[in-house]
């Protein structure tokens, strides 16, 4: 943690659940501030009531409204920019609210901080930016667009380094389908699944701020990082599920597994580099880093200039990335908390209804 000792950061959606696993990680470290800013008063007000942790402060305003952004952003030195509408269906439905946050949101974000001098900007994505299919994916992929912009227009060596991480399904994040499958079995209702063979990566909220503070540490102006995961197919889940709840009561491995069809929106499988990023992508070992596309605006080039290469190289995905079994799921569910407190392996530490991470 030596490249935040003394130093303040700030978190844009900082109560979600991605802000929840960096105040764990950095509250005990030798980090100056963490700053929250959301326009979620609720959860602020029970944040600061569990924390009481001077280190922490907190900040209304929205993403949306640059000014309030720039109240935030005064004396910080590092922006973990978090804030987005990120739910399938509501983006679906509302198709300009995700614009407006995912995209206008953080180029405000971007924008002030480039202005007030911050060093590092992460922008973090998601697998549904590559070969979007829906509106929550199609405005995450314009963000991206816009913070790998402004980082090349920043170029090498500029005060403020912007890039982003994309990374696929965060186990138990909110609104993840791990917690609802756990409340159907504990409710005697069978688990919905919308396909059996349907993939997801599988990565945990720790694995998810692993690759923000590694895109901090090694990352340039307009650099795309991606963690390298595993993947399981929904049925494989389920099942890995029945059997670890199975040790609480043995009924809850008899669930019944309910197929109900595919939801408007949603993919067989997740891509998280595509072939035309893995041309380009630099093998970190645990990590890809994809530098930005440094051509520039001479058209000419787009006609006569190619790669063949892209045609020869396969898409990075959840159907061809290493595919866990039950087994090898139960082993990474048990890296869920609130998973080990209903197994009774650690003390209860948030009410039972609470299942996110």
């Amino acid at each position: 943690m030596s490249i935040f000792k003394d130093k303040v950061l700030l978190i844009t959606g900082g109560t979600g659940s991605f802000g929840n696993a960096v105040l764990r990680r950095f509250l005990d470290s030798d980090i100056k501030e963490i700053r929250i800013f959301s326009r979620d008063e609720k959860k602020q007000d029970d944040m600061r009531h569990r924390l009481q942790n001077p280190k922490v402060k907190f900040y209304i305003g929205n993403v949306r409204d640059k000014q309030s952004v720039d109240v935030a952003m005064r004396g910080v030195d590092y922006v973990f920019a978090a804030a987005a509408l990120k739910q399938v269906p509501s983006c679906e439905f509302f198709p300009m609210e995700a614009t407006m946050t995912n995209v206008v949101g953080t180029n405000n974000v971007l924008l002030s901080a480039i202005e007030h001098g911050v060093k590092n900007v992460v922008v973090l994505s998601t697998d549904k930016a590559a070969y979007p299919i829906n509106a929550m994916g199609i405005s995450k992929a314009l963000m991206e667009k816009v913070a790998i912009a402004k980082g090349r227009e920043l170029g090498q060596g500029a005060k403020t380094t912007i890039c982003c991480t994309r990374y696929g399904n965060v186990m138990a994040s909110r609104g993840s389908v791990i917690p609802l499958w756990v409340q159907q079995m504990e409710e005697g209702k069978p688990i919905t699944i919308t396909d059996p063979n349907m993939t997801r990566f599988m990565m945990t909220l720790d694995d998810a701020v692993d690759l923000v503070i590694y895109a901090f540490t090694h990352g340039e102006n307009g650099d795309l990082f991606v963690q390298k995961a595993p993947a399981a197919t929904l049925d494989v889940l389920a099942e890995a599920l029945k059997q670890t709840y199975a040790k609480v009561n043995p009924k809850y491995g008899e669930t019944e597994v309910r197929v109900i069809g595919t939801r408007h929106g949603e993919k067989l499988y997740e891509t998280l580099v595509t072939r035309e990023e893995m041309a380009k992508a630099i093998d970190m070992g645990d990590y890809y880093r994809i530098p930005c596309d440094t051509r520039d605006l001479n058209y000419d080039k787009f006609f006569t200039d190619g790669s063949e290469e892209v045609s020869k190289i396969e898409d990075y995905h959840s159907h061809n990335t290493r595919r866990l079994d039950v087994e090898g799921m139960k082993e990474l569910l048990l890296k869920l908390r609130f998973i080990r407190e209903d197994l009774g392996l650690i003390e209860k530490t948030q009410a039972k209804e609470i299942r996110s991470e």
